[in-house]
């Protein structure tokens, strides 16, 4: 069967189930889009901006597990996706980007919107491609959709010249692919998982950390039963929020500069950290000669560059974290903990923070009221900032892939063009995107898309005039000196109302659980714009360069 080079990157699309293409056209991708409408069972987003696009397509594959794809044009269509690239580089999000380049005699000459997006992206793709020969078309995507999606996943790059998208060639679809040099560890070290449970049963004060691993290796479950068997107390990773539920008695929230003081504490005192697809970043970690002192740590993961990177590891395990569990939960005695647990308890009352009992509008109990109303149910989507950490503590995360943000590259609009994926992999899904308004206003424009596709997100939008968590960081390190962080905002619902997007202002407490309400029971998107506590600050809080043991549980007060 001969096709073009267009028609064979459907016909691809078509054999690796994709759905969904977000994308926005250009000069060089006009042969791509032209043959479009000849695959109506894929549908094209159209975005606002390509760093939407790459975004879009980031949220699509968190929510769904699938491969998330977009379509930008050469030159700065290109360019503007690098972001939305880098952002799933760091979350080890796997996703295929498309991208037009100019004419093959016109590379190197620099010719109209002429970019080398190959050597651009090398730092924060797993691997790119240029393909100059149509011939090698059907076996680059192939193979850009294995490395993605296999071992530790991550964003693959392929650039196509405009004239390869016009050249045809005999068309068939690879069965299998084989990479010399790429190999993933699938099935971890039976010796190492044995001894892994050997320490596990000796362990007095054990403490479980999830990551993001156990959630894109959809290994919730067997988490769950490691815990539940051994009655370990687990803490997660902000990219590991539902890799195990929070109405657990064995929860302890979040690791970490934002996390909860009593995990935090846990850590701290306990004697075995089993780590469970995590890499030991700063955020979690904090001051490493101050992180988990007296304990040995097993350490499963499978990229064997994150093992022993920043932490060093007693039993580290290679593996695909669902095949690793898999076995370790066989062999892995129960065991209980019960002194360490209610210990745990002990501590999580301790330092218990009532917000709700405040009179000022603040995001906690806005937050609070938003988990008790839906039980769990919805897709939260955040942008960076205070928000985000308030988002990570204050809603009770129950289950994977139902917590989507951007944790490694911490890229500020994110949560609106994100939230658009989501919905558009999960459509029948309540998703909410909550966002501050300096992270809504960098990508804005998104809501032409949200309009368009008529996706029914609900936008809170926590709005108090400032960049919140620099402003934070001014208030608590230098002098409250606010330099370019306060924001003279628009007014958001009428920008809403431009876009159709219906919308309501909340200034008082006792108009929130209204107001929740009737952003849920509304069909179709919904913006609330919360005026909340101006110099809200997010406790509890690790300063810079400090350890767990320095954990601030409010400006004054540490442990």
């Amino acid at each position: 069967m001969k096709l073009n080079g267009a028609q064979i990157v459907y016909e691809c699309l078509r054999h690796e189930g994709v759905d969904t293409v977000f994308g926005y056209p250009g000069g060089v991708v006009i042969p791509l889009y032209d043959e479009l409408p000849n695959y109506p069972d894929i549908h094209h987003i159209l975005v606002r901006h390509e760093q939407g696009a790459a975004h879009a397509a980031d949220g699509y594959a968190r929510a769904t597990g699938k491969t998330g794809v977009a379509f930008a044009t050469s030159g700065p269509g290109a360019t503007n996706l690098v972001t939305g690239i880098a952002t799933a580089f760091a979350d080890s999000i796997p996703t295929v980007f498309f991208t037009g380049q100019v004419v093959r005699s016109g590379i190197g000459t620099d010719f109209f919107q002429e970019v080398d997006i190959t050597g651009i992206t090398l730092p924060v793709t797993k691997h790119n491609y240029l393909v100059l020969d149509v011939r090698d078309l059907a076996k680059t995507i192939k193979e850009a959709f294995y490395i993605a999606s296999s071992g530790r996943p991550g964003p693959v790059l392929i650039d196509i010249p405009k004239d390869v998208f016009t050249d045809a060639c005999d068309f068939s679809y690879p069965d299998n692919v084989d990479l010399q040099g790429y190999k993933p560890t699938v099935k971890g070290n039976p010796y190492q998982i044995k001894k892994a449970a050997a320490l596990i049963a000796k362990s007095q004060k054990p403490v479980i950390v999830a990551g993001n691993g156990v959630i894109g290796s959809n290994s919730a479950e067997l988490l769950k039963e490691l815990a539940e068997k051994t009655q370990m107390p687990v803490v997660t990773t902000l990219l590991g929020k539902g890799a195990f539920p929070e109405d657990n008695e064995l929860s302890f929230g979040m690791l970490g500069m934002h996390g909860t003081a009593w995990g935090n504490k846990a850590v701290l005192e306990s004697d075995l950290l089993v780590a469970i697809g995590m890499r030991f970043d700063d955020r979690a970690t904090s001051k490493l000669t101050g992180f988990a002192p007296n304990a040995k740590v097993i350490h499963i993961d499978v990229d064997p560059a994150e093992i022993g990177k920043n932490v060093k590891v007693d039993v580290p395990i290679v593996g695909n974290i669902k095949q690793v569990l898999l076995v370790l939960n066989e062999e892995t005695a129960e065991a209980k903990h019960d002194e360490w647990i209610n210990t745990l308890k002990g501590w999580k009352k301790q330092y218990f923070v009532d917000y709700d009992s405040s009179e000022k509008l603040l995001p906690q109990y806005i937050l609070h009221n938003l988990s008790r109303l839906t039980d769990g149910n919805p897709i939260i989507v955040t942008g960076v900032g205070q928000h985000q950490m308030w988002a990570a503590m204050d809603i009770t995360h129950k289950y994977p892939r139902h917590f989507i943000s951007s944790g490694g590259l911490g890229t500020m609009g994110f949560d609106t063009p994100a939230a658009m994926g989501v919905k558009a992999g999960c459509p029948h899904k309540e998703v909410i995107s909550i966002t501050g308004d300096g992270s809504l206003q960098m990508t804005i424009q998104e809501f032409g898309t949200i309009m368009q596709e008529q996706l029914g997100i609900k936008i809170f939008l926590f709005n108090n005039n400032y960049l919140g968590m620099v402003r934070q960081w001014q208030d608590l390190f230098y002098n409250r000196r606010y330099v370019a962080t306060p924001l003279a905002n628009p007014d958001f619902g009428k920008i809403a109302e431009a876009y159709n997007i219906p919308s309501i202002k909340v200034e008082k407490k006792a108009d929130v659980e209204a107001a929740i309400i009737k952003a849920l029971s509304t069909k179709g998107p919904f913006l609330i714009d919360f005026h909340v506590e101006r110099e809200e600050n997010v406790f509890p809080m690790i300063p810079p360069g400090a350890a767990l043991c320095d954990t601030l549980i409010n400006r004054e007060e540490g442990y």
